[in-house]
């Protein structure tokens, strides 16, 4: 069993049963599941931007639960911190959210499962695994 973060956009996938989840099953299964602290973040953003009831937001518990969630330390901050800087330099910033998710791939050497490669174009040395067209 290998750990992966899986980004956002998987999760949700999973969460909704879209058929894109289909396409990372392949990279998931038998795997350690990881998602970065922002990822629940952002989740529980999306439950209140959606008036989610209580009854949906249980089922969101309850499928967070596949996942090991890795929480943010002062290492994990310089590397967002790089990885920021890093994209911006490039011409590619990278956004807030997007950043603290490579932070902790980049921190914790793991490849990246995500079907938003381009959000993460500009960090360098990012092991991405997409099935994005």
């Amino acid at each position: 069993m290998s750990p992966v973060v899986v980004d956002t956009d998987v999760v949700s996938y999973l969460f909704r049963r879209d058929s894109r989840a289909e396409l990372y099953r392949p990279h998931l299964d038998g795997e350690l599941l990881v998602i970065s602290f922002t990822t629940v973040a952002e989740l529980d953003r999306w439950a209140l931007e959606r008036d989610w009831g209580e009854p949906r937001r249980r089922r969101m518990e309850e499928h967070l639960g596949n996942f090991v969630v890795y929480p943010y330390n002062r290492q994990m901050c310089r590397k967002w911190a790089e990885v920021s800087d890093e994209a911006r330099r490039r011409g590619h910033p990278v956004g807030v959210a997007d950043a603290w998710i490579a932070a902790t791939v980049l921190l914790h050497e793991m490849p990246l499962v995500t079907h938003n490669r381009g959000h993460f174009s500009g960090i360098e040395d990012l092991e991405v695994i997409s099935e994005a067209p």
